[in-house]
């Protein structure tokens, strides 16, 4: 991909003026000496908006840096590595859409593959559908090179932002090569999580990112990138050829929900639909008779859980007398994560019986 720098707005470059000056004096971490004798890491940072490029956030005049803004602000990005940046977005992470994902996926993995002096990429991010992105790239960026998104939970301007520290450590473990293998990745706060198992957890607190069920993989230490346990990459969906991904919704369980959502979505076109059931998988007898009228019409269904944590179990993606389609569960993954492995899985086939051994290998 091209490199394509966007200047910032004047007024957002005096906003970070005295940040960038303060960031520049403040003492961060030493490159690691053995770092420095092989030479600097180089890094490519794809920019796609978000809070972390935000400024006067909470007013109504929000206003948008761009990546050259963003490295701006961390001087001392230049000693711990070689960094090339890339405006791909300037938007909040609620406008990301599917194709923004396949272009955005085909473009990190075009760029490894021209430049294999990289050690590895970052991507910048908005936080609210972060952990769908950084899915989506873990399941579709084949290159073993890390790919590490973040972001910010406070604007660029604001007072205590995170956004610096992020990148910063974000770039770091890019740079290092015992990230190799895992993935991508997502680091907020200096806590590294795998891009299949984060969640956001909360709406405000710089410590909004989690993996309830399985942990973080690591921490970014101040000396050294400290990882906890090992991330076995997943089978990786070749999208080369793909134009346009499948519609996949998503239908809510409630007390007393009928199944008005999940008919509109499958008059809308939904190819699958995942449904945050109650518990493990429960449903209301509303809900499971839209289940199985969409399950008629071929529309395949995937019942995951609205707890947040925990697991449903996959099946075979056959009912119990083996002559009519299931609902597939959707093992540990919560139901936006269930998503984007459904919209996928669709690529490969319809039959839920494909469907549930995709959902099994990626447990």
């Amino acid at each position: 991909m091209p490199l394509n720098l966007q200047s910032a707005p004047r007024n957002s470059m005096r906003a970070i003026a005295a940040m960038c000056a303060l960031l520049g004096a403040a003492k961060l971490p030493a490159q690691n000496p053995a770092a420095a004798a092989a030479g600097k890491p180089q890094v490519h940072i794809v920019a796609t908006g978000g809070t972390i490029a935000s400024t006067n956030y909470y007013s109504a005049n929000v206003g948008k840096i761009g990546v050259d803004a963003l490295l701006a602000a961390v001087p001392a990005l230049a000693s711990i590595a070689s960094v090339t940046g890339q405006q791909f977005s300037n938007v909040a992470s609620g406008s990301i859409t599917q194709d923004m994902w396949l272009r955005l996926s085909r473009g990190i993995s075009d760029t490894l593959r021209a430049r294999p002096e990289l050690s590895g990429v970052v991507v910048t991010h908005g936080t609210d559908t972060i952990e769908e992105t950084a899915y989506f790239l873990d399941l579709t960026v084949a290159d073993p090179r890390p790919v590490i998104v973040t972001g910010a939970m406070r604007p660029s301007d604001g007072i205590g932002t995170d956004g610096p520290a992020n990148l910063y450590n974000s770039v770091r473990v890019a740079g290092e090569p015992s990230a190799r293998g895992r993935g991508t990745m997502l680091l907020l706060n200096d806590e590294i999580f795998a891009g299949r198992d984060v969640t956001k957890m909360n709406t405000v607190r710089p410590d909004a990112f989690g993996a309830p069920y399985r942990g973080a993989l690591g921490i970014a230490d101040p000396e050294h990138i400290v990882w906890h346990r090992s991330a076995t990459r997943q089978p990786v969906f070749d999208i080369a050829g793909v134009r346009e991904l499948p519609r996949v919704d998503i239908a809510y369980v409630y007390a007393g929900a009928d199944g008005a959502a999940i008919d509109a979505f499958v008059v809308a076109g939904a190819k699958g639909i995942v449904v945050a059931g109650v518990g493990r998988g429960g449903t209301s007898p509303g809900i499971g008779a839209a289940m199985r009228r969409a399950m008629e019409k071929g529309v395949v269904v995937v019942i995951g859980s609205r707890t947040g944590s925990g697991s449903v179990p996959v099946g075979t993606g056959a009912s119990r007398d083996g002559k009519g389609p299931a609902a597939v569960g959707s093992g540990d993954l919560p139901v936006q994560k269930a998503r984007v492995l459904l919209t996928l899985a669709l690529l490969r086939s319809t039959n839920p019986r494909d469907v549930a051994s995709v959902f099994a290998a990626h447990q």
